[in-house]
């Protein structure tokens, strides 16, 4: 029973489901975690039958399936550095193609696959800017530039037809990332200038969700933010019409997701502190009703990434809408709900579903009064006060939504509370919340991190003595810089991939982060280094006074390994505990092995901090040759 927990990993069947937008088939390409890494199937919903992706496709959270559905588009880069070309895969496995060859490595920050014909678009960050490609999926013609520009422009989409597409742009607002709709011609006889671009003004950001599904139906579906929060919008690029739905009645963001293959309804979530209200929108007639279904998350935002959303509920070609469900303590299962009687059908079910511990929502007052989302459950049987484990999720746009989480109830089941908190920066609590980290890196963040500290501290849940926090990314980062600006709340912090040292990673980060960096801190290292050096843990070694772990990536272009090193030999050179553990890989951890190690690791480690030893067993040892940074 030593490790009774690892039955929470093995459950974590499916990781995500996107459907291939191809018509004449109902095609979903799922991403399942397997030991060795995940792995991607195409379901047919049809029958029911899944076959393997037999081609090497990379990161599977990017992929999409061709019309047809025989190929699979992903990127391929080297080691996980998310620096490289989009190549299409024959899903049977045959001879690949790159779709983009003479171009120099790029990041990706959006791809779509046309509903008919051979017509794809990908959005590329390089040195050179940022780009709007159209491709085509059997590679037999060579990629076109539609837009470019130095200014942020991600997300691209395409018309069911193939004849327009979109790419979310800030020429209009350079160096803040909020975004207006440009819409460009395919046409090898336009000149690249854009048709149209949708914006409701420099303070109010629109984004693209997706193209009418019906062939020469150019109208696009949005997220625009004229509320201060999301709200759905139906615009017509030809002619500049748009259907907006407000929804004053309705607090927090109301999430545009999919639209169903009719033009006919669409499909949104509503946010209200955390917690997920499907809702059914039907734009020509301003219909809007909510959909039945049982507690939990319908969708994880992903602004940082090549889709708006890491997974999401949809629509099925039998118009039925298909939920992507899960919660803290539930795996990941596909539903179909109809719309006539309201009934939910299971269509996809993970084999296995241990027993777990469901986390609640709860709202806590930050330093300004503002609040707070936090998730929070104890373990079984629990009562009074417990070591726990504070999560800070990574982004810092994205979110902790109630899905299944493997190391949660890790923690759960060794008796440890375990909480979540989505600081200010977080997804789905409005503009003014997801911007109010803005060029002031860190501050209100920790601002809602000690908040959450305390408040799981006097509602008797964490032991003062005995609180971790831990996160991955910008998570990694709040949990290094909580350490050093944050030292009497905290018994050790357990970073992955984190930001150690803001100046010091510049020169190693990918062209996208560059920006992403300049956005946030709305200023250059090279103009202002010292409003970076006040955001980097590495400035506060010295006031560090609990043990550190970090798990880093030998070619991670986003934390580069060169800052981590230079911060763990600080902290070292300081007297601090300090252990450094480096993977040959990217920013992501690559398989269910290593995540299982990870977590006996940072339990164990957990366990020496309460008994009081020390972390390090040795001297903070370099990356190998080779990687970001190092010759």
């Amino acid at each position: 029973m030593a490790h009774d927990w690892h039955r929470f990993f093995e459950a974590r069947q499916c990781v995500s489901s996107r459907r291939g937008r191809g018509t004449g088939h109902d095609l979903e390409l799922m991403t399942h975690d397997a030991p060795e890494g995940p792995v991607l199937t195409v379901w047919d919903a049809g029958d029911g039958v899944s076959r393997p992706v037999e081609a090497a496709y990379g990161d599977p959270r990017n992929a999409v399936l061709s019309a047809d559905g025989t190929r699979v588009l992903s990127l391929l880069d080297d080691n996980g550095s998310e620096m490289g070309h989009v190549w299409s895969l024959p899903v049977d496995g045959g001879p690949a193609v790159d779709l983009t060859p003479g171009t120099p490595p790029y990041t990706l920050r959006g791809i779509d696959v046309a509903r008919t014909g051979d017509h794809a678009v990908l959005s590329a960050v390089a040195a050179d800017g940022f780009s709007l490609w159209l491709v085509h999926t059997g590679g037999d013609r060579p990629p076109r530039r539609l837009f470019t520009s130095p200014a942020e422009a991600w997300n691209a989409l395409v018309s069911a037809d193939g004849r327009w597409a979109s790419v979310d742009t800030t020429d209009h607002n350079p160096g803040l990332r909020r975004f207006a709709v440009t819409v460009v011609s395919t046409s090898a006889d336009a000149a690249g200038e854009p048709l149209r671009t949708l914006s409701d003004g420099p303070a109010e950001p629109v984004r693209g969700i997706r193209f009418s599904p019906v062939a020469g139906d150019g109208r696009l579906l949005v997220a625009t933010e004229r509320t201060g929060f999301i709200r759905p919008c139906v615009w017509n690029h030809a002619d500049g019409s748009r259907a907006d739905l407000d929804a004053p009645h309705l607090r927090g963001d109301v999430v545009p997701l999919d639209w169903s293959d009719d033009a006919a309804y669409v499909l949104l979530v509503h946010v209200d502190q955390g917690v997920h209200q499907v809702l059914e929108w039907h734009p020509d007639s301003g219909a809007l009703e909510a959909v039945a279904h049982p507690p939990g998350a319908f969708f994880e935002a992903d602004v940082a990434d090549a889709h708006a959303n890491y997974w999401a509920s949809h629509y099925g070609a039998d118009g039925q809408i298909r939920l992507l469900h899960q919660r803290f303590d539930s795996p990941l299962a596909l539903l179909s709900a109809d719309r006539a009687s309201g009934a939910l059908t299971p269509r996809w079910t993970p084999p296995l579903r241990p027993a777990g511990v469901a986390l609640t929502s709860h709202t806590v007052r930050s330093l300004d009064g503002t609040p707070v989302q936090l998730w929070a459950g104890r373990p079984p049987g629990a009562d009074g006060p417990r070591p726990t484990l504070l999560s800070v999720h990574g982004g810092p746009q994205l979110v902790t939504v109630d899905r299944y989480t493997p190391e949660a109830q890790a923690w759960l089941a060794n008796g440890f509370a375990f909480a979540a908190v989505n600081y200010r920066g977080s997804q789905t609590f409005g503009r003014d919340f997801r911007e109010g980290f803005w060029h002031a890196v860190g501050e209100r963040e920790l601002e809602d991190v000690a908040a959450s500290a305390e408040w799981l501290v006097n509602e008797g849940i964490a032991d003062p003595d005995a609180l971790f926090i831990s996160g991955a990314s910008y998570g990694g980062y709040l949990s290094l810089l909580a350490l050093g600006r944050l030292p009497h709340l905290f018994a050790g912090a357990l970073a992955f991939v984190p930001m150690a040292d803001w100046v010091d990673a510049y020169a190693d980060m990918n062209p996208a982060l560059r920006s992403a960096m300049r956005s946030f801190f709305h200023t250059d290292p090279d103009d202002e280094p010292d409003t970076f050096r006040r955001a980097s843990p590495i400035s506060y070694v010295d006031q560090v006074r609990a043990p550190v772990w970090i798990k880093t990536g030998t070619h991670d272009t986003r934390t580069p390994p060169r800052q981590v090193h230079g911060y763990a030999q600080a902290l070292e050179k300081a007297g601090g505990d300090v252990t450094v553990e480096w993977f040959s890989g990217g920013h992501e951890t690559s398989s269910r092995s290593a995540e299982l190690a990870d977590q006996q690791r940072m339990m164990d480690l957990a366990g020496k901090a309460l008994r009081g030893e020390r972390w390090a067993e040795g001297r903070v040892t370099a990356p190998p040759e080779g990687s970001v940074g190092y010759p």
